[in-house]
Parts: C-alpha cells; structure tokens; sequence
C-alpha cells in the first residue's frame, strides 16, 4: 500500500525494527477487517473483533513486557510507534484496538505489583480482556488538578465515588485503570491510580457517547464503589505521576498513529493525482498539484522524524523524553490534520463522499489533535521547557563569567 519505505532506514531504528515493520505491513495486506458499520453496538463489536484478530497475529504481545507474554523485556516504544503507525493505514479501529490494549495497561506493566501484573498482562496479550483507561472527567479533560472523582479510605480500602468522562473502550473494558482523589491536597498531588473491574458493583455506564468516527466511548459513573487495598497501582497519592509515566510511552505513539493516517492520505492523493486528467493533462503536470504534494510530503518526513525521536529517546532510558514526546505528538497530528485536509481538497467533490478513505481520514484525524494532551497543552509544556532552557543557559554563562580566568595555585 506504501511505496516509500525509506523512514525504515532512519537511524533511530535497529534490524529487528525493520522485520517487524515489513511483517506487519505483509500480515495486514492478508488481513480483512470486519466492517462495523454505524451504530454504538456495530462498534463495539467491531472493537472486539479487533482484539481477537490482534491477538491471534501475536500483536498484542508487543503491549505487555516479556515476564508476561510480550516481545520484549520492557514495552519498547519503536516498536509501539511502528505499529500503530502501520495499523492507522490500513484500519483505524485497528489502530485504536491495539492502543487501548497498551495504554489501558501499560501502568499496570510500569508499576503494578507482581499479583495484578499475572492477573492482567497475560489476559490483555491473549486477547481475553479489553482494557480501558480512565483518567478523564466531565470538568477536568486536559486540566487533571481539576478532578473530582474521590475515593475515601474504608477498613480495607477505599470507597469511590464520581464520574469519569469519554473514556475509550467505556462499555466493552473487562477493567480501567482509573484514577481518583485519596488525599486532602489540591491540584494534582493527593491522586491515585486503581485496577477498577468492569463488573465492580457501584460502577455503570451511564452514557455512550458518540463521536464523528465511530469508537466505543461512555461516561462511568461511581456509586460508592468498593476497592480493595490490592486494586492500589503504585503509591498511594503518586497517581499523576503514574498517569505522566504512562502516558509519556503513549503519547508519541499517538504521532505514529497520525503518521500513519497522514501516509494513507498522501499515498491516495498521489494515486489520485496520476489517474485523474484535468485540462487534458494528469493532474500531477500541475505545478500548484505537484507544489501541494511537495508540502504534504515535508509534512510527513517531518513527522516522522520527531516521533521516531521521541521514541528512541524513551527506550534509550536517560529520562521521561517529556519534551520529545509532546514535540512529536503536538507536530504530527497537527500536520496530519493538514495532510488529510489537502488530500480531500484535491479529491474535490470525491474527497468528501461518504466512503471515500480520504473522507474517513478526515473524521479519524480530529480527535488526535485533543486526547492525550490536546494541542494547546503540549505547546504550553513546550514554551514552559524552551524558558526554563533558556533561563538556565544564562545561569550558567553567569555563573562562569563570575569565575577568575586564572584561578591562583593552591
């Protein structure tokens, strides 16, 4: 489907790298997906069908460490990044099928405690529970200190209580990683991270939500729901930390999500643009067409180079990668978002027909560009890092300035 394959030779990639890239590219060319047409219920089991075909293929053993299952002896975010860009061009709800897996479990790989790691990861690389992901609430999306969700101790845990808000795979999860408020502080200390059961008592899906490119969304609702002192992730209180953690793996898989979607779109626009005659030439003779595909081209190079960064950075193990992780996410699904719009203006009335898969890109595109960070928070972290930079540069030149050329002998 992708005649470019030069990305793989960039230097942010080892062999094993480039086999799984190619592996999965021939195993999704072989791969039907199950349609799932349009209701909240083909959705769901669309998502479910999903997993299963995932598991089988063995991808899902790429979402857990190898104690348990997986590929490699710690999630490796290369390989999450090549996956989920790869899945993004040929099915969406492919792509978001695989993620969730991850995300709904990677702090359980991060910080779980032996007994919910061999309850959970074997489960979720076999395809035999869907994991979600709960952190978001009707009044704190983006803003986390807002949150009001509160789980109150009892004599052998907590009592929980609240709402939780477009929380992915709300509905078909068999659990959510979810977190509350336990402590008296405010903003974001005093949150903790839980292993909540779907069939918890006291937990119900009060709301499916609907969005423009179908996925399975709903709103929880927490009625004195009990949890056990073991359902703790981590430290009690160290819940934003757990949520960064998890997250700064996931967030540049999110680019390579975007990535893929904005490579899908140029590929159609440059399969279009060689086929379709106007003025009694192909459209690609064009100067503005051939300028077009020129920027959109740059866009994805571009693209591609700060999310595989971001990734080597994280499994190089020197830090959190927090500044790369948001450059990557916040640039590829902007441009993507670019890409796809410029892809469907060259289709003209085509790219706008239902069906159309430059029609579909543009729906799945927009909710990048907000969960996981919507766009304004990554530029936000991104202007607080270049001053914090640049703040302690001068720092330092001071610092050395203060200090004599020739220091005398001892």
């Amino acid at each position: 489907m992708m005649p470019d394959r030069s990305y793989l030779e960039l230097p942010f990639f080892e062999k094993r790298h480039r086999q799984l890239a190619d592996e999965l590219d021939e195993w999704c060319r072989h791969t039907e997906w199950p349609d799932h047409g349009g209701t909240v219920e083909d959705t769901d089991e669309g998502c479910r069908q999903r997993v299963q075909i995932l598991a089988e293929g063995g991808w899902l053993k790429w979402c857990v460490p190898q104690a348990f299952g997986g590929r490699t002896e710690k999630l490796d975010v290369r390989s999450l990044c090549l996956i989920r860009e790869t899945l993004a061009r040929y099915d969406a709800l492919a792509d978001f099928s695989f993620a969730m897996q991850g995300l709904g479990s990677g702090a359980v790989s991060i910080l779980g405690n032996p007994e919910q790691q061999q309850n959970i990861l074997n489960a979720v690389s076999e395809g035999r529970k869907i994991a979600g992901f709960a952190l978001s609430e009707p009044e704190a999306g983006s803003d986390v200190a807002s949150m009001k969700a509160r789980a109150i101790p009892t004599q052998n845990g907590w009592k929980l209580n609240g709402e939780k808000s477009w929380i992915s795979n709300g509905g078909i999860a068999d659990f959510y990683t979810l977190f509350a408020r336990t402590g008296d502080q405010s903003g974001t200390s005093g949150i903790s991270a839980f292993l909540l059961q779907a069939d918890n008592p006291g937990l119900s899906i009060a709301e499916r939500q609907e969005v423009m490119a179908p996925h399975p969304l709903a709103r929880l609702e927490l009625n004195d729901v009990f949890l056990h002192q073991n359902t703790l992730l981590g430290e009690e209180g160290k819940g934003f930390a757990t949520a960064m953690a998890t997250l700064d793996i996931f967030r540049p898989t999110v680019g390579a999500a975007a990535l893929g979607f904005a490579r899908r779109a140029l590929d159609e626009a440059l399969r279009y643009s060689g086929t379709r005659k106007m003025y009694g030439q192909s459209m690609q003779k064009m100067p503005v067409i051939r300028t077009r595909l020129g920027e959109m081209d740059l866009k994805v190079d571009s693209s591609a180079l700060l999310v595989y960064r971001a990734a080597w950075a994280h499994d190089q193990g020197t830090g959190r990668a927090t500044r790369e992780s948001s450059m990557a996410k916040l640039y590829a699904t902007e441009s993507a978002q670019q890409v796809i719009d410029a892809a469907v203006q060259l289709f003209g009335a085509r790219g706008v027909e239902k069906g159309n898969a430059v029609e579909s890109l543009y729906r799945e595109i927009r909710a990048l560009r907000i969960y996981e960070g919507a766009s304004e928070v990554h530029q936000q972290i991104l202007g607080d890092r270049a001053i914090r930079s640049f703040n302690e540069g001068l720092d330092a030149r001071e610092a050395k300035k203060s200090q004599p050329l020739h220091p005398e002998p001892a």
